[in-house]
């Protein structure tokens, strides 16, 4: 009995950080203007709305402690 091989490849140039961002890019600039405006859009829109949110203002409380906490450690 012989199992069949995927018909997809891994492409492995996408498993690194640059790979990655290429390929990012690509789909990006693929896409068509009206779909990349909407994406944008709804990008700010969550923007918004984790900035006024509570969680926010916990975690820049937290990164304040955590900046502030660092530099005692380095001195």
């Amino acid at each position: 009995m012989m199992t069949k091989k995927p018909q997809d490849t891994v492409d492995w140039k996408l498993a690194t950080w640059d790979g990655a961002k290429r390929e990012a890019l690509r789909r990006w600039a693929a896409l068509p203007l009206e779909r990349i405006i909407s994406a944008l859009e709804e990008m700010q829109e969550l923007d918004d709305k984790l900035r006024s949110s509570d969680v926010a203002g916990a975690i820049e409380e937290q990164q304040a402690g955590y900046d502030s906490g660092t530099e005692k450690d380095r001195s």
